[in-house]
């Protein structure tokens, strides 16, 4: 069935933490309309830009199949929708249901525009786990009291780091420890003895984050919208763009319980937010003002407890994971501090020891094109990418350890527009690779158009010889946290044709660069090609 929805791009005012401002959003909601369909739907979303600034939407974690032209993210598979134009989003949820996430993918704007993707089973289709009492989604959240697209131009220009959020927000509010917020807390409020699925989904811009209620458990059953064995846990850990399906029962003495987003930062010496985001599960029948139980959340570089929720990720049925390679990747991850070349350091040059900082895959630091990569690949238009983009970085070392860091002497990236280009059908393995070049750091790789299997991850460098990899059951992710000083090794079958956008989900290490593309090209018939561009597609 086709799910028709028109979403207008809007500015909006909102008063939060004591301030009046204006953000953008969809029709007017922080967060933004909840898209709901089922399994197999045809979605159409017409969107209408009527800010002043560019914009583009991205269904997080949907496959896209041969719908490459709807993805989303700004010129990589589309110029911007701009001022007054529309564009209408189309694509089909193949074989997907569960919980997804959207969001603007133009300069920082994700930070106010993003909102839910529900995808129900099919119509008598029944959950693999107990029948919930309700369903409440939960969207973590990092609110800024800066104009999004002026702070990411400020950000670049200085060099250095971004400031950190003014608050964290759970479905866009920040909850009692905030200024002027007592009253801006979201609350469940639920029925001693019932259980309740809670769509727990992180759309922070440069965080990533912890989630647990005081006194609760916590049991997994489903991550990235792929069902999971279910594993219970006391807290759970999610990285921007992830999303976790919970289920979480009444079974505590009635009171009132408090929900909380807080900080995991696995990087050195980064400033963050460390006051956590409140919201309230409040059984029925407790006193209204009384007050709440506080969460126990784990220190905020606790990696053992970010580990734990890994390791107990598993999908639910054995998996079809692809057991033959075709083609081997390595791509190290990580941050770097280029030399300032700038007339004006002061303004200029403020990232670590005066340098500028920088992001890479492979030590190269992408540089988005100025008109989109999908048209110019599929218009055969010259001169804006190169396919060289390397299988293996051009130098190895000890990459968690022996990491040159005479900053900024030995620690810059090369910068390029480079591309990896897939036949149709190969089977990948990549192993991400954390870096101590400036600071190991738990990154969120995000995949677009596919999931893959995570078949391993661990500490150190990664050694094929001492890798345990998981090839029965290992958790179908888009997004993935690559362990702090660590590894993860994924695998997937390049059969979607197109150009896919992989990068780091913090917003920051984005712009700096950390990111790459791959093109997948056509298989043979209309099933394996990648269909002509819509009329409506934005131009530059």
């Amino acid at each position: 069935m086709a799910r028709r929805k028109h979403h207008l791009v809007q500015t909006t005012s909102i008063t939060k933490l004591c301030t009046t401002k204006d953000i953008v959003t969809i029709n007017g909601m922080f967060p933004g309309p909840v898209v709901y369909a089922q399994e197999d739907d045809r979605v159409i979303i017409k969107v209408t830009n009527e800010t002043p600034y560019n914009a583009t939407i991205h269904w997080h974690g949907v496959r896209q199949r041969l719908t490459c032209w709807s993805d989303g993210p700004s010129y990589i598979t589309q110029c911007p929708i701009q001022s007054g134009q529309t564009f209408t989003y189309e694509f089909t949820l193949v074989q997907q249901k569960g919980t997804l996430l959207w969001h603007a993918h133009f300069s920082w704007l994700r930070g106010t525009v993003y909102g839910a993707i529900v995808v129900y089973p099919k119509t008598g289709v029944p959950y693999p786990f107990q029948f919930p009492y309700e369903e409440h989604t939960i969207i973590l959240g990092e609110y800024f009291l800066q104009d999004l697209v002026q702070l990411e131009r400020q950000v670049l220009a200085s060099g250095g780091a971004p400031p950190v959020a003014n608050a964290y927000t759970i479905n866009g509010h920040p909850g009692p420890n905030y200024n002027c917020s007592a009253n801006d807390v979201y609350q469940i409020n639920v029925v001693p003895g019932k259980t309740y699925l809670l769509r727990i989904i992180n759309a922070a811009l440069n965080m990533e984050n912890f989630f647990g209620i005081a006194n609760h458990k916590l049991t997994i059953v489903e991550a990235d919208a792929e069902y999971t064995k279910p594993y219970t846990v006391d807290r759970v850990m999610l990285g921007p763009g992830q999303t976790m399906n919970v289920l979480v029962t009444a079974n505590q003495p009635i009171g009132k319980y408090s929900m909380a987003m807080g900080a995991y930062m696995s990087a050195r010496n980064v400033q963050f937010q460390n006051i956590s985001a409140v919201a309230y599960f409040q059984y029925l029948g407790a006193v209204p003002n009384s007050v709440a139980f506080p969460p126990q959340l784990p220190s905020f570089n606790d990696n053992l407890a970010v580990k734990t929720v890994m390791d107990g990720l598993r999908s639910l049925n054995p998996a079809n994971v692809p057991k033959e390679i075709d083609t081997n990747l390595f791509f190290t991850i990580g941050l770097n501090v280029d030399k300032c070349n700038s007339k004006t350091p002061q303004q200029n040059c403020q990232g670590v020891n005066n340098g500028v900082m920088a992001a890479s895959m492979n030590n190269i630091s992408f540089i988005k094109p100025n008109i989109s990569l999908l048209e110019a690949y599929y218009k055969k238009i010259n001169g804006l990418y190169t396919e060289d983009f390397p299988d293996v970085p051009l130098k190895f070392y000890d990459f968690v350890n022996g990491a040159p860091n005479t900053i900024p002497n030995d620690t810059s990236s090369m910068n390029g527009t480079r591309t990896h280009v897939l036949d149709y059908g190969t089977r990948v393995q990549l192993i991400l690779q954390d870096t101590g070049t400036v600071s190991t750091e738990n990154h969120p790789i995000h995949l677009h158009g596919y999931s893959f299997y995570v078949v391993g991850y661990g500490s150190g460098n990664y050694n094929p010889q001492t890798a345990q990899l998981n090839l029965v059951d290992p958790p179908y992710m888009n997004t993935i946290g690559v362990p702090v000083g660590g590894w993860a090794a994924i695998r997937f079958v390049a059969d979607n044709p197109g150009v896919w956008f992989m990068h780091c989900h913090l917003e920051v290490h984005l712009s700096w660069g950390l990111s790459m593309v791959f093109i997948v090209k056509n298989g043979n018939g209309v099933l394996e090609t990648l269909p002509h561009p819509p009329a409506d597609l934005p131009r530059c």
